[in-house]
């Protein structure tokens, strides 16, 4: 009998250094023999992609609602959970995925004051029975993490573009998230270096996960 595969999601506000971080903790479980299957929210299928370009990138977003903007997260999730979570699990690999239903929580839910019981109902019905094994919150001062997001290359996107209230309350739901789901949710501070940071995040997949390291 193949074993269980795991879902190891990260979350963080924009910043945090999410996309670095896992892609080191890929690499790590790779050079373990380890199959990891990287994935990215929004998009890691085609329509996941096009779906994702529309949210961040397309130059008529400008007037989406939030409403909308939910449902086209919550649509690229469920594609992704049928096309590729699922059947990776359940051959055993290690699924790293960079945002997942969370996300969606904090950022619709409450930066975007949509109601929570329905944000939950449409996160329990594009993600069926799939939920991380792990969360790995990465907290940063949203100060902070808008200066790193401001210096990174190219023109910020249509979330990086909000203000400091929206990111304020989006470190605020993550943490008050993190309280509510302590068995799931792990913060990582996310000031230090990046090998500090990684250093962190292996203590804590060592612990919780005996058989990958």
């Amino acid at each position: 009998m193949v074993e269980k595969g795991i879902l190891i999601t990260f979350e963080g506000s924009e910043g945090c250094g999410k996309s670095t971080q896992i892609r080191r903790l890929a690499k790590a479980l790779q050079e373990r023999g380890k199959e990891v299957v990287l994935l990215r929210e929004p998009g890691g299928t085609p329509i996941g992609e096009t779906i994702r370009h529309l949210l961040k990138h397309d130059e008529k977003a400008g007037a989406m609602t939030p409403e909308a903007e939910l449902l086209l997260f919550a649509a690229s999730r469920a594609q992704l959970v049928r096309e590729v979570i699922e059947p990776a699990i359940a051959r055993g690999a290690v699924v790293l995925c960079d945002r997942f239903l969370d996300s969606t929580t904090v950022y619709q839910g409450v930066a975007r004051s949509l109601n929570l019981n329905d944000v939950a109902a449409i996160n329990a019905f594009a993600v069926g029975k799939i939920l991380p094994d792990l969360t790995l919150l990465l907290d940063l001062d949203a100060a902070e993490g808008r200066r790193r997001a401001a210096g990174r290359k190219g023109p910020l996107d249509r979330m990086e573009q909000e203000g400091d209230e929206f990111y304020q309350a989006v470190r605020q739901g993550y943490l008050k998230l993190a309280l509510e789901h302590p068995q799931r949710i792990e913060i990582i501070r996310a000031e230090g270096t990046e090998e500090a940071v990684a250093a962190s995040i292996l203590a804590v997949i060592k612990e919780r996960f005996h058989g990958l390291f």
